[in-house]
């Protein structure tokens, strides 16, 4: 199992059920399932619980007839030149069976030796030695101060840039659940974070923001993370103006739904208390949202980030600082282009600011 056996091909085929596809798959791989949730779980019950060879007619009789109907609807218009990589659980009967039913076609499909679980065992082991090929420069900077927008400014000046949060679907912070994006599966997020990662060029550093080792529910690789802390720092130094603007565009889907956002602020009792919690619902029910930001920021985000950035980045102490004062795109992309040109925009290093 090597990143090639995934490249060298037309399409990637995925012949697991769509319960199996949802948790994780090989990205750009096509959900193709010869036996479905329900066909998959009758099969395995009679094969248990009634008789082995029953189960197999039965199983053959389903997996034949799915087979013909993504021919049907997916590959009626390929050329005989056409290459697929199919592969399913262990990659044994339901890749073999595919793979077997195209080959007689006449396309040139291959199965993937050991199937998903090769697959998962490559994804954990690149995950656990890549990162150390990599030179990071992490940004940090207090909640709102526009990490995220200077990854993508970054990104769009030329510099690779490695967002975190955007693979996590999440903002890494109470309130950052993205709207209409749930977050993928911890597996599914991997197998995300290691296609972003090999293809980086590793002799260029790679941008990423500092993060904590979860991203909302999910966790970032040990030896991601681990790499990520031993780097050097950029400390982004925004004005309090300017961090209540870009937070109010970046919460502005709880605007919508006050309730929504009341639960999310429950979740912070425990830290602040009731009475804390309850002033801060009283400003949602009055629409009152730039005080609203104001408090969060200064009661809890800020202490948050004192607490743990320091300790869990030790080059942070003699970061760079990049000062940033305004909220427009504008901004972000002359930052960018500074930094992209050998820090030509950034002042001296400087302590952290809280």
């Amino acid at each position: 199992m090597e990143a090639a056996s995934l490249q060298d091909c037309d399409a990637i085929l995925d012949t697991r059920s769509p319960a199996e596809f949802a948790e994780d798959h090989i990205p750009g791989a096509i959900s193709c399932p010869v036996l479905d949730n329900e066909e998959r779980a009758r099969v395995g019950t009679m094969y248990k619980q009634a008789s082995p060879f029953d189960a197999k007619k039965l199983g053959a009789a389903l997996v034949a007839r799915n087979i013909a109907r993504h021919i049907e609807v997916l590959f009626m218009e390929k050329d005989r030149n056409w290459r697929p990589l199919v592969y399913c659980w262990r990659g044994g009967k339901r890749s073999g069976a595919m793979g077997h039913i195209l080959r007689e076609v006449g396309w040139d499909a291959r199965t993937l030796e050991g199937g998903y679980k090769a697959y998962r065992r490559y994804v954990v082991d690149a995950l656990s030695a890549l990162p150390q090929k990599f030179t990071f420069k992490v940004i940090h900077g207090v909640t709102g101060s526009g990490k995220s927008r200077l990854l993508r400014s970054l990104h769009a000046a030329g510099a690779q840039a490695l967002d975190l949060e955007d693979l996590a679907a999440h903002r890494g912070s109470v309130l950052g659940t993205l709207p209409q994006r749930p977050q993928p599966s911890q597996k599914m997020f991997e197998s995300l974070l290691l296609k972003s990662l090999i293809a980086m060029d590793f002799s260029r550093e790679i941008y990423v923001e500092g993060e904590s080792r979860k991203i909302g529910q999910l966790q970032i690789p040990d030896a991601l993370i681990e790499r990520m802390r031993a780097s050097e720092c950029l400390l982004l130094d925004t004005g309090a103006e300017t961090r209540i603007a870009l937070l109010l565009d970046e919460y502005r889907h709880f605007f919508a739904e006050p309730a929504a956002l009341g639960v999310q602020l429950d979740c912070l009792v425990g830290l602040h208390g009731r009475e804390k919690v309850d002033a801060w619902k009283a400003l949602v029910a009055a629409g009152e949202w730039q005080t609203l930001v104001a408090r969060l920021l200064e009661d809890h985000y800020d202490a948050a980030y004192r607490r743990s950035a320091a300790q869990n980045f030790p080059r942070l102490a003699q970061a760079r600082t990049l000062p940033l004062n305004s909220a427009e795109q504008s901004a972000f992309d002359l930052l960018a282009s500074g930094i992209t040109t050998n820090f030509g925009r950034i002042t001296p290093p400087s302590r952290l600011r809280p």
